[in-house]
């Protein structure tokens, strides 16, 4: 449900209301009690869509978009250091074990 903000056209009252979309424009003031309320328009806060078919980051402003981006990618890259790293201790362990004209894990020969 939106905050609506009012303002007294006759004592310049100005308050916000939490109203269902459906009802009514308050009428009457609740400062003075005259019929002289006018709702006023305003941007309000950002409206945020919850359910299915609608996601919370869909309207994020540009620069947003660019960080989140950014950061994404940095994950990504540590991620493809670390499987790098991995791989060349896997190549190197089995190179130790594994000389040639030497012996392998079992204790037999390579030739």
């Amino acid at each position: 449900m939106p905050t609506y903000a009012y303002v007294c056209k006759n004592c310049g009252h100005e308050f916000e209301e939490f109203q269902s979309i459906t009802a009514e424009p308050l009428q009457k003031c609740p400062r003075c009690n005259k019929h002289r309320l006018k709702r006023l328009i305003g941007s309000g806060a950002g409206i945020i869509f919850k359910g299915s078919g609608f996601y919370q980051t869909d309207y994020r402003s540009e620069s947003y978009t660019k960080a989140a981006k950014k950061e994404k990618d940095t994950g990504k890259e540590k991620k493809d250091e670390k499987k790098t790293d991995t791989a060349k201790k896997e190549t190197t362990s089995e190179t130790k074990e594994s000389k040639p004209g030497g012996k392998n894990k079992s204790g037999k020969s390579d030739k």
